[in-house]
């Protein structure tokens, strides 16, 4: 069976952030569901350094990473999960979570890097409160122990 995919469609489609970056860390797709996540357009983003939407912090651990990824062209976050803090155009931190895919050219060279990204910033701060919830009760039947 052979179907006719219209990949631009598909991407720009997407719910999750798409988007691909070149060895580099050059930001050289960016669809609109990225656009809605971090507040950059397309034209914000494209040519830019993914510095854009990463925290001070996390820079230096990102590009150590990354550089690394780019050498060998083995990544572990094809499958497994990465969550990590992000920033949104107007400052604020999002909390996202992401898988990435090598990409290669036709003689195996590492050309760059497609992430699939997800902003799980409203489930963060519910499973913050759950937890915190969780200790104010567990804090209180050890107490009410105490007392008997």
């Amino acid at each position: 069976m052979q179907t006719n995919l219209d990949f631009k469609q598909l991407v720009e489609g997407a719910g999750d952030a798409i988007m691909v970056c070149d060895a580099a860390g050059a930001i050289t797709l960016w669809n609109r569901a990225s656009e809605r996540i971090f507040g950059f357009t397309e034209a914000e983003a494209l040519g830019k350094s993914l510095d854009l939407i990463i925290p001070q912090r996390q820079r230096q651990r990102h590009w150590d990473g990354y550089n690394k990824t780019m050498e060998t062209g083995v990544t572990k976050y094809g499958a497994d999960l990465l969550r990590v803090p992000a920033l949104h155009k107007d400052g604020h931190t999002l909390s996202i979570a992401f898988t990435v895919s090598m990409l290669f050219s036709a003689d195996h060279e590492v050309t760059g890097i497609v992430a699939i990204v997800r902003d799980e910033t409203a489930r963060f701060a519910e499973e913050r409160k759950l937890r915190a919830r969780l200790v104010e009760v567990e804090a209180t039947m050890i107490k009410e122990g105490d007392s008997q």
